[in-house]
């Protein structure tokens, strides 16, 4: 085993939690090490990863960060394969086949941009509708860290107060609002006609402006899986402003434990290199911004004398209360296009149901319009007819253009049963791998029987769909929360309001997984918020010892 040069702050993790924080404590004159289980690419490289799959492959965003040996991750959208490295078990286990990739940068690179902020009502269920669990502080208190965020990002979004979510914001968003597409617009507008408004999503990616050193969006609309130009915050833009600063990198370092001292801090990080030697890494501070996921299996996999259930874990909350946003997803055959794929595949969604007495019965539900372009999805749906020549051509254009698809995204309660826990199956490093037990609840369910896919019909006739099919089983949104939840109560817990652990005065763990509850909007803002207030628990915490 061989020794690492320490520093002030060890941050696990280069998404946008971790590069948040490291720019943070940089800022403060503190020295930053960040470790990273997966390899550093370079943009052109995953735009001719992505150019050279086949068009089947390229229906799942990840299939252009092949995973490497020591750091897997889920590789493909079928559960088969995907068994290979997340092991899913309970009534909806495919509903937790999280998509991400352990690559430098994280999510950054195949993010949609999407930054919601929850409202004052979503951090409020158990004393509004006696479900749940309530934050420990209130929306208040977040919101300052939500435009240090939006700020942090170059977040572009609506400056009209009734086109924003929720109204209640400090400042303006540093960039206005991009214009939708046509099939956007057409969304928009069969929305209104049944009363509801589909409101401008505040996004990650610059409007019509350089902002950061990045381009303007130009709509490419492959923000999915990787932004070709840079128009959207990630981990190419991310990565060189932490160097810059003084942190340093170091990729292909699979941390695999959490070493505890005497008074139960933690002394050291050890890591894997890519050939299966062991490295030890001392600090100060320890921040783990791995995901949702791989910061609790982390956690447990540290288990020693002192802590016998794993790291941070003497209220036996890690691991619990796994949370995502259940999707079903309402696809459209038109009689008129609707012509998606203009602009970013992402750009809005009707939020506003996610708001209602109704919590106190079921969860709310968000409805975003999809507005990918459906040429891969046309081309081989018209393939597998047989067609051929001028028949076949005609044939993708109509499907590419007379297709549409509504995604609805359900509110989840956090529930410990809904458990991450190690598997005795074991990756290529020997190391367990996570097993997830998952199931969203009657809260869920009862929402989608009588509330979201009723709402989904209404909508999809509003735009004139001749055929309405609505999926029956839920899948991931890809918004990885919980397993670490935050709270006051440390028999409830795993981290505080700062979330710092409670068991261990200088181990730090923001982001998804310290969220309270989820609501129904992208989490990435909140995260990103949450990393912000933890980044100065840290200075202060340093800048007195």
């Amino acid at each position: 085993m061989t020794d690492i040069i320490p520093a002030d702050v060890i941050v696990v993790g280069t998404g946008v939690v971790g590069c948040l924080v490291a720019e943070q404590a940089l800022d403060a004159g503190l020295s930053v090490l960040m470790l990273e289980a997966g390899p550093r690419v370079e943009r052109w490289q995953i735009v001719e990863n992505y150019r050279n799959l086949p068009p089947t492959e390229r229906l799942h965003f990840n299939a252009a960060y092949p995973p490497k040996p020591w750091a897997p991750h889920v590789e493909s959208a079928t559960p088969a394969e995907a068994q290979e490295y997340l092991q899913l078990e309970g009534p909806d286990a495919r509903a937790y086949q999280q998509g991400y990739v352990r690559y430098a940068g994280g999510a950054t690179w195949h993010w949609a941009g999407i930054c919601w902020r929850l409202t004052p009502d979503d951090m409020r269920l158990k004393s509004l509708y006696g479900v749940g669990r309530d934050w420990d502080f209130d929306y208040n208190t977040l919101e300052p860290y939500y435009t240090r965020a939006e700020y942090a990002l170059g977040v572009c979004g609506p400056s009209e107060p009734e086109l924003q979510w929720p109204p209640i914001r400090s400042k303006p968003y540093p960039m206005g609002r991009l214009p939708f597409g046509p099939g956007e617009q057409r969304f928009t507008d069969a929305a209104a006609s049944i009363g509801l408004r589909n409101h401008p999503a505040a996004q990650a990616r610059n409007s019509g402006t350089a902002y950061d050193g990045r381009p303007p969006c130009c709509g490419n609309n492959n923000c999915i899986p990787v932004c070709p130009i840079a128009a959207k915050y990630d981990a190419a833009t991310a990565l060189p402003k932490i160097e810059a600063k003084g942190g340093k990198i170091l990729v292909n370092a699979v941390v695999y434990k959490l070493e505890t001292g005497n008074k139960n801090e933690i002394q050291a990080v050890h890591y894997y290199d890519s050939n299966k030697v062991s490295h030890r890494v001392s600090g100060k501070v320890f921040v783990l911004a791995c995901n949702g996921i791989e910061t609790p299996k982390l956690l447990l996999m540290s288990m020693d004398a002192r802590n016998p259930k794993g790291v941070a874990n003497s209220s036996d909350q890690v691991g619990r209360n796994m949370m995502d946003q259940p999707k079903l997803v309402v696809e459209l055959a038109l009689a008129e296009p609707a012509w998606t794929g203009v602009g970013p595949v992402q750009g809005s969604s009707i939020i506003e149901t996610s708001q209602g007495d109704f919590r106190n019965r079921h969860g709310g539900a968000l409805f975003r319009f999809n507005n990918m372009a459906r040429s891969r999805l046309g081309g081989i749906a018209a393939l597998e007819k047989g067609l051929v020549g001028k028949a076949l051509d005609q044939e993708i254009r109509r499907l590419s253009a007379c297709t549409a698809e509504i995604a609805i995204e359900h509110e989840l309660l956090p529930d410990p049963n809904n458990r991450l826990t190690l598997s005795d199956k074991r990756d290529w490093l020997g190391l367990p791998k996570p097993n997830i037990y998952y199931d969203v609840g009657d809260y869920v369910r009862r929402s989608a029987q009588t509330y979201s896919v009723p709402i989904g019909k209404r909508l999809g006739a509003a735009m004139g769909a001749t055929d309405i099919q609505v999926s029956t089983g839920f899948t991931q949104s890809d918004h990885i929360m919980g397993g670490t939840i935050m709270g006051r109560d440390t028999g409830k817990s795993v981290v505080d309001v700062d979330c710092r652990a409670h068991d261990h005065s200088n181990l730090f763990l923001p982001g998804g997984g310290a969220m309270t509850t989820g609501g129904c909007g992208n989490s990435t803002l909140t995260m990103a918020a949450l990393a912000f207030k933890a980044a100065d628990a840290i200075v202060s915490q340093l800048k007195q010892a």
